[in-house]
């Protein structure tokens, strides 16, 4: 079961009645507990326990030094009066950053003139920096999150108006 599938899974589980998920084989276990009706609370709790040792799962793990994955964004044309422009959305959950370190420059403002593969942010996930690089070319229209902020899978990022 990859990423995607888990967070797949805890969105259905959040939308559900359902109260408790639990799927395993031999190399997991995931236990999703989602709303109890009697408690108002909307966390869910994701339980993975190991494999043995000598199982080993594929990781992917940086170089020391440059501990930077490289994650492509995913783009939808939003369903607005402005059917031109592209919404950059979160491809992952974690926390959103405007420049590649405190005392550098933002990645893009809006009004620039991007280009595809430039880097617009990083999205830092399990201590991991990934960069979101846009696969369009165009002009910043709107930043939608602000820096530092955490951001959810699918939650639009920037719009941008292609050239």
């Amino acid at each position: 079961m990859n990423f995607k599938q888990i967070q797949q899974l805890i969105k259905f589980v959040s939308k559900t009645d359902v109260n408790e998920v639990t799927i395993e084989n031999k190399d997991f276990k995931i236990n999703i507990k989602g709303r109890s009706f009697s408690n108002d609370s909307s966390q869910s709790l994701i339980q993975q326990t190991l494999p043995p040792p000598q199982i080993q799962t594929p990781m992917i793990v940086p170089e020391p030094a440059a501990p930077v994955v490289h994650t492509p964004p995913q783009t939808t044309i939003p369903d607005s009066d402005s059917s031109n422009h592209v919404t950059i959305k979160s491809p992952i959950i974690g926390t959103f950053y405007r420049k590649p370190s405190p005392d550098k420059d933002n990645f893009v403002n809006i009004g620039d003139e991007i280009s595809e593969g430039q880097t617009l942010c990083v999205i830092e996930a399990m201590k991991l920096f990934n960069e979101i690089e846009s696969d369009i070319s165009g002009k910043i229209v709107k930043i939608l999150v602000d820096d530092a902020s955490p951001v959810e899978f699918d939650q639009p990022l920037f719009v941008i108006e292609p050239n």
